[in-house]
């Protein structure tokens, strides 16, 4: 069993910054890739960003590429999304995610076995 903390949301004007956390207890986390999924209001979840267990290999959605930064600490049991240049389509409730047992379907939200309880991101125009 694994449980997942999300922190770090909030409320910034366009162009700025905020750093996401997601703290996990319980199974190795070094050994379990972490994903971070965001759901707007009214829209399907989608993928954001994935890192694998020993931090060495990330992915992005194209629409964050260049914009966010997954990144791991595996001392800390912690996953971080660092989000620069802030859009108002960023808007969404942000969930990071741990994925036991990698079939190979990355960006699907059904590959992912536990969730945290969302934060919500708010970018104003």
């Amino acid at each position: 069993q694994v449980q997942l903390v999300e922190s770090g949301g909030g409320l910034v004007q366009a162009g700025g910054s905020l750093r996401l956390s997601c703290a996990a207890s319980g199974g190795t986390f070094r050994s379990y890739g972490m994903g971070w999924f965001r759901q707007a209001l009214g829209k399907e979840r989608e993928f954001v960003a994935r890192i694998v267990g020993a931090g060495s290999r990330t992915y992005y959605a194209d629409s964050v590429k260049d914009r966010f930064t997954i990144s791991r600490d595996n001392a800390k049991n912690t996953v971080y999304l660092q989000m620069n240049s802030l859009k108002p389509e960023d808007t969404a409730v942000y969930y990071c995610a741990a994925d036991l047992y990698y079939s190979g379907s990355y960006s699907n939200s059904r590959e992912y076995d536990y969730w945290g309880q969302g934060t919500q991101v708010t970018v104003s125009s």
